[in-house]
């Protein structure tokens, strides 16, 4: 008699208060939220091994529940998330984490767009970027991260990807969550807010 294949684990999300020390560089002084305002959320997610991987995001605590919602159907139709660290792993550097193919929520850093400086919806924790080399961003001439090159072409479908009508894009629409992907212009690939921006 065949063995059947073990079942995954169950889907987790763990919530944790963070501290100013915790956050690291990705917090500062000056920052439109505050330490109290924002939670560590452990999530379970599959990466593109196919195995279960414990990862975490910082989010805004008013976004805790739709952040479960969106990461657990993505964990329950298996899509493939490369990695997930808060960004002060990655010393609050925007352009490493994306570099390292990294999904991540809270930085407290400005808006990467043309015009005045305004906060990214970043800094607010209501914003997440999702496997960032095969979402890129795409400004004017550049692609961001270097490796998205690869992954400008939106017909070319693959996994990890977010697409009109994949199951990220609606993983998030489900929520009321807005997608950069639809940005004329300056397609952000990899963005999602609750708030459009």
């Amino acid at each position: 008699m065949l063995a059947l294949p073990a079942a995954p684990p169950p889907f987790v999300a763990r919530v944790e208060h963070v501290s100013a020390a915790g956050l690291g560089a990705s917090w500062h002084r000056g920052c439109p939220v505050a330490p109290a305002q924002l939670r560590l959320v452990r999530l379970r997610y599959f990466g593109f091994d196919g195995k279960p991987h414990l990862g975490a995001l910082v989010v805004n605590s008013a976004v805790v529940s739709d952040v479960e919602r969106v990461f657990a159907k993505l964990y329950g139709e298996r899509f493939p998330i490369r990695r997930m660290r808060p960004i002060a792993v990655y010393g609050g550097s925007d352009d490493r984490s994306m570099a390292a193919d990294n999904t991540s929520a809270f930085n407290c850093r400005y808006a990467v767009a043309p015009g005045p400086k305004t906060w990214s919806v970043h800094a607010f924790g209501e914003a997440i970027d999702v496997n960032t080399v095969e979402n890129p961003y795409v400004l004017g001439g550049a692609v961001l991260p270097k490796a998205g090159k690869a992954f400008v072409d939106r017909t070319n479908v693959r996994r990890g990807m977010a697409v009109t009508g994949g199951l990220l894009v609606r993983a998030f629409a489900l929520v009321g969550w807005s997608w950069g992907g639809r940005w004329t212009g300056s397609p952000d690939y990899q963005h999602f807010s609750s708030t459009g921006g």
